[in-house]
């Protein structure tokens, strides 16, 4: 059997698209197509069943995937070992959110540079984008809050990140923590929000988590709305308004007095951070090697 097919069917068969394979290959989708039909020929059975959007394997077709991919990815971590010895200069693609890869990723990864390794980033806030990307074979890893579903994608707890709900001593110094605890978010009422989008994505699930109750999401209820959580950090510090920040953001800020810490709720809301590669994709050898770095790194987090 032409290892070129299964190599092609086994990219169909995680991507759940003829489209998304060809990309992940270099190969157009008609020649995706083409090789699939072929295997199908060779074979006497369907592979796959065709939908409006993607395609889902048949019985068949996953007892071939099962059989077939981990021999594929020995052979590419065969070529990858070769290519390692070669001294073959490899470039990693990484996406996320600008601060947790600024902060987090690219610290943790730098000592690569220089060992084989080259970098690039993309800085995207949105999830899907990301995960968008590295289905189409831009990126090689991307770290996310959305934990992906679907057999494209090999997604690891990455690490969990606390939220604070802080204000500049100005704001602090007016907000009683005893009526604060009893009454919600009602004894907030005249501070201004700053926020990374008018929805409030960290305040309500701040809200729901400690306060169980929402804030007023009409866009009036953000006096400054700033798509990215460092600039927020800057205009809390600046006396702007309270914020819902990650604490390893804001660590150094509270530790100096710049800005203070609301409240300390019993049990503090936390957002699990997610690394995620294609499956297979551990089999190339850059990737693993800042796949394993990132998980001994954020274990200090």
């Amino acid at each position: 059997m032409d290892l070129a097919l299964l190599r092609t069917f086994v990219a169909v068969h995680r991507a759940g698209s003829f489209t998304r394979a060809a990309a992940l290959l270099g190969l157009s989708q008609p020649a995706v197509t083409s090789q699939i039909r072929t295997l199908e020929r060779q074979l006497g059975r369907p592979l796959f069943h065709r939908r409006a959007r993607g395609v889902t394997p048949t019985a068949v077709g996953d007892e071939l995937a099962h059989k077939a991919a981990p021999h594929l990815d020995a052979l590419l971590r065969i070529t990858e070992a070769e290519r390692e010895t070669a001294g073959a200069l490899r470039t990693l693609h990484v996406a996320g959110p600008p601060e947790f890869l600024c902060l987090r990723v690219l610290p943790a990864l730098a000592p690569l540079v220089g060992q084989g390794h080259t970098l690039r980033t993309t800085l995207q806030t949105g999830a899907e984008e990301a995960l968008d990307g590295l289905a189409a074979g831009h990126h090689d890893l991307v770290v996310t809050t959305a934990r992906p579903r679907g057999g494209l994608f090999n997604a690891t707890a990455l690490c969990d990140e606390e939220h604070v709900l802080v204000a500049a001593p100005y704001w602090a110094a007016l907000v009683d923590p005893d009526r604060l605890r009893d009454k919600g978010p009602c004894a907030l009422d005249g501070i201004p929000l700053v926020e990374v989008h008018e929805t409030l994505p960290l305040v309500t699930r701040y809200w729901a988590a400690v306060f169980d109750t929402r804030p007023d999401t009409r866009p009036a209820a953000a006096t400054v709305v700033v798509p990215d959580l460092r600039a927020v950090l800057e205009c809390v510090r600046a006396g702007a308004g309270l914020a819902v920040l990650p604490r390893y953001l804001c660590r150094p800020a509270l530790e100096s007095g710049q800005i203070v810490a609301l409240l300390e709720p019993p049990v503090p809301p936390l957002r699990t951070w997610f690394l995620v590669v294609r499956t297979g994709g551990l089999a190339l050898a850059h990737v693993a090697r800042a796949h394993d770095r990132l998980l001994r790194a954020a274990s200090h987090w």
